[in-house]
């Protein structure tokens, strides 16, 4: 039987008690169909695994007994920031979904002079919520056992000034270089996208 895979923020441990509590109820419930005896995949970001077995269904809670803690051999060993031009809707759900599976380690939105999203301070935290939401999901769905870091959104000249002595690398369709050609012997590295229109003159 294929084990599901939760995230849930809380401490873990290979031998502890958990209980799951909110949304995540319904899911099991309702959507995977879970019952007691039915095995368990509970991760928190912390790089590991932590089998287990569903012991009580309730309506608004489950609970859960682990039984083991294993550390996760699936992450690379370079650490790459994902520099993301907000887009409209579903194009940035799907980027970030995307970069998740692959692997990045921190996603930065930023606000470039041609992105057409506009985010006022209670947008804007309601879209960071979403975008977590979107990197947990992918997080559930590929079998990693770290959670990105989603930042806050930031104006594209902050980031540019902001000091950092790994490499920056920028997209480009039209770029005559490939990325191959560009030996990376540091442990960590940043790469920009644009938005639809392109980065412009920043």
């Amino acid at each position: 039987m294929r084990r599901s895979r939760i995230y849930t923020p809380q401490p873990l441990s290979p031998t502890g008690n958990v209980e799951l509590t909110g949304s995540v109820v319904h899911y099991l419930a309702r959507v995977l169909r879970l019952s007691a005896g039915d095995p368990l995949v509970l991760f928190n970001g912390d790089g590991k695994d932590y089998a287990g077995q569903v012991t009580e269904m309730h309506r608004q809670r489950v609970s859960v007994k682990l039984s083991d803690g294993r550390s996760a051999q699936n992450e690379s060993a370079l650490k790459i920031t994902l520099v993301q031009a907000i887009s409209r809707g579903e194009r940035m759900d799907y980027s970030l979904q995307k970069a998740t599976e692959l692997g990045v380690s921190c996603i930065q939105p930023v606000i470039s002079r041609r992105v057409e999203v506009r985010l006022d301070e209670k947008r804007r935290a309601k879209r960071l919520s979403h975008w977590q939401g979107i990197v947990v999901s992918a997080c559930e769905q590929s079998g990693r056992a770290v959670v990105p870091a989603v930042k806050a959104p930031l104006p594209l000249l902050d980031w540019l000034a902001e000091t950092d002595e790994s490499p920056r690398l920028m997209l480009e369709p039209s770029a005559e270089v490939q990325m191959s050609s560009f030996p990376i012997t540091a442990s960590a590295v940043s790469i920009l996208v644009g938005p639809e229109g392109g980065i412009g003159q920043e």
